[in-house]
């Protein structure tokens, strides 16, 4: 049977100083699960302004489904501005309020994810009340719930992330949002694996996937830790890295690979997207099989 996962979160154009490029963390990993023949759909907003059609025609042209992608007549599509540091690790300036903070729940939203395996959600759509409200209800439908913690200050606190993990299945968090985690709430292990069972113990999370940058990443799960210790590419920049990774796990979770099979594949997958400029490079099954050796 086909698998089937839903995203929910943002869609925007990410503002590089050469240009822009479409991202954000959510229509990225929708976007990659497509790519790998997965059925995918996301949930989102955009303005009615050319920003939000140039973006619906990016998905079009990536023949990807806009169908529970809503237009906001009040609010704007979003933008964030990209810094990249000598590293080619990104900051971002995320504006506010843009259309994906009004998130609105639907009977057909919550139709589709009743015939969905998972629902892949995240912390910064969560930052205005309406967007979360939208969320936290469509959690309640899910059957499979997967929470990219992906932290962008200053748009978290502690009540928010504790809540959201509360409701995870599985979390992806990488190597800087464990340290916040870590100091937030209590946790007292000294290595990656003591961090990950103590988590998985505090808020009953079945799956927790670490990335470790250039150092690879690591599953915690039924207690056991699976290892990858990555591939090192020439880095244009970081931006949709760890989203690729998460939507390459995601399917061959779903598809029954080993785990020591997808970590790795989920490793090649980012770093092929970490040697390309912006968040969504273009990659045809040819080059995705080459990423997977």
């Amino acid at each position: 049977m086909q698998n089937k996962v839903i995203t929910i979160g943002e869609i925007l154009w990410d503002v590089f100083p050469e240009g822009k490029k479409a991202g954000g963390s959510s229509m990225n990993v929708a976007l990659n699960l497509h790519k790998q023949s997965i059925e995918s759909s996301f949930i989102s907003a955009v303005g009615d302004d050319e920003n939000g059609k140039e973006l619906l025609n990016f998905l079009a042209g990536n023949h990807f489904s806009t169908d529970l992608i809503q237009v906001s007549a009040e609010l704007p599509t979003s933008t964030v501005v990209v810094q990249l540091d000598e590293n080619h690790q990104a900051t971002y300036t995320i504006k506010q309020p843009v259309a994906w903070d009004d998130i609105k729940i639907t009977d057909e939203n919550i139709e589709a994810l009743k015939q969905a395996d998972a629902l892949v959600y995240c912390s910064l759509t969560c930052r205005e009340e309406k967007s979360k409200k939208t969320i936290l209800e469509l959690l309640d439908h899910a059957k499979t719930k997967i929470f990219d913690i992906n932290l962008r200050a200053p748009f978290y606190e502690k009540e928010l992330i504790g809540e959201l993990l509360k409701k995870a299945d599985i979390l992806k968090i990488n190597e800087d949002e464990i340290v916040w985690v870590k100091e937030s709430f209590g946790l007292t292990g000294n290595t990656d694996e003591q961090l990950l069972k103590q988590l998985s113990k505090q808020f009953n999370i079945e799956m927790i996937c670490l990335t470790l940058g250039d150092k690879g990443a690591c599953v915690l799960k039924d207690g056991k830790l699976f290892k990858n210790s990555g591939y090192k590419v020439q880095v244009a920049d970081t931006v949709g890295a760890g989203d690729a990774f998460l939507a390459t796990f995601i399917a061959c979770y779903l598809q029954g690979y080993p785990m020591e099979t997808t970590l790795d594949n989920a490793c090649k997958v980012g770093a092929f997207v970490a040697s390309q400029p912006g968040a969504n490079p273009d990659y045809n099954k040819k080059i995705y099989h080459m990423a997977l050796g």
